[in-house]
């Protein structure tokens, strides 16, 4: 395993271990000038290695669940490692946030290129998968990652990156500001699988179109907050093809907004509602309830056994493409998303 440190010259920061291509730390400016670290994780690259949350990794070859740990592809069914109950969740038990990565930095030191190799019947997905994701921390705060892949069988991808973010100096984000660009969602049942229902925002506490405080959003009396906060698939609007703003971040205390730009169709927000204390983070902090928000852009859930849902199948011959950026800067409270 090693650690690798991207920066730029206003002082911001990223080091990724080739451990899971996890963001080991993500620091940025406030509206101080102050430098600090805007994601969660442990002090230890050793602590890594032990089970956590998904803290900073890179997930795949799935992210988010599939139902049963089956699909059937091109008539053929195949069967996945069940490690969510009797469902196959973020790639399985080891899935590409437990392998070590090849790496190697790409032109100057704001880039580094990670590769890795996923076998046929890896996890129980077909096709050898050779899977590239680079990372790039520019000049105007921007964490830019960029995946492709290609496959010699067909096969179903979803890869997301699953950091927890707090850009305050609290506990949790429950003081943040939270907007996401989606008119509809899809719907889960009580085992967070989808039931195949896009269902609006409008009505709902999910609708956060206009930005919200988190402790606000979290306080709604909803039947879509059976997990004790967000947990759920945004389905994006997009004006256009390309990249297209999917959601905005905002800490009042330390005035940094983060405003996250996509390819993919869905963006998963998760409210960290499972995070126990059971594990000691940076600073000695016991990461508790709301600790952190993941952000992950992906395709939906489930999407291999839901034929009205964005395909996810690749092709030999085909080139899996994923951008997300995290772009960084100052926002003034009146401005904030």
């Amino acid at each position: 395993m090693a650690l690798y440190t991207l920066s730029n010259t206003t002082g911001s920061e990223v080091s990724i271990a080739t451990l899971g291509g996890t963001v080991i730390s993500l620091k940025i400016p406030d509206r101080e000038g102050r430098i600090g670290d805007v994601v969660l994780g442990f002090q230890r690259l050793d602590d890594y290695l032990w089970p956590h949350p998904y803290l900073g990794c890179l997930i795949g070859r799935y992210c988010n669940r599939i139902a049963g740990g089956r699909f059937i592809l091109h008539g053929t069914e195949y069967y996945l490692s069940q490690n969510a109950g009797s469902d196959h969740l973020h790639g399985g038990l080891r899935g590409f946030d437990k392998v070590v990565w090849d790496a190697g930095p790409v032109g100057d030191r704001q880039e580094l290129a990670l590769h890795y190799l996923s076998h046929d019947g890896e996890e129980g997905y077909p096709g050898n998968l050779q899977v590239r994701v680079i990372f790039r921390l520019t000049e105007d705060n921007c964490l830019v990652i960029e995946y492709a892949a290609e496959t010699d069988a067909a096969t179903v991808v979803n890869l997301s990156h699953h950091g927890y973010f707090n850009l305050g100096y609290g506990e949790d984000i429950l003081d943040h500001h939270l907007m996401v660009a989606a008119s509809s969602f899809t719907v889960i049942d009580k085992a967070s699988l989808p039931t195949g229902e896009i269902r609006p925002v409008a009505g709902t506490c999910l609708d956060v179109r206009d930005s919200k405080q988190i402790g606000a959003i979290l306080a709604g009396h909803s039947d879509e907050l059976r997990q004790g906060g967000l947990d759920h698939n945004y389905v994006l609007d997009r004006p256009t093809e390309g990249l297209c703003l999917a959601a905005s971040l905002y800490a009042p205390d330390s005035g940094r907004r983060m405003q996250v730009y996509t390819t993919e169709p869905g963006l998963q927000v998760y409210t960290g509602n499972h995070l126990a204390g059971d594990r000691v983070g940076k600073g000695d902090r016991a990461y508790g309830r709301h600790a952190g928000i993941c952000l992950e852009a992906q395709h939906f859930p489930d999407s291999p056994n839901q034929p009205d849902f964005p395909s996810v199948i690749l092709h030999p011959g085909e080139v899996y493409r994923q951008t997300t950026i995290y772009q960084f800067d100052i926002a003034e409270e009146e401005e904030k998303c």
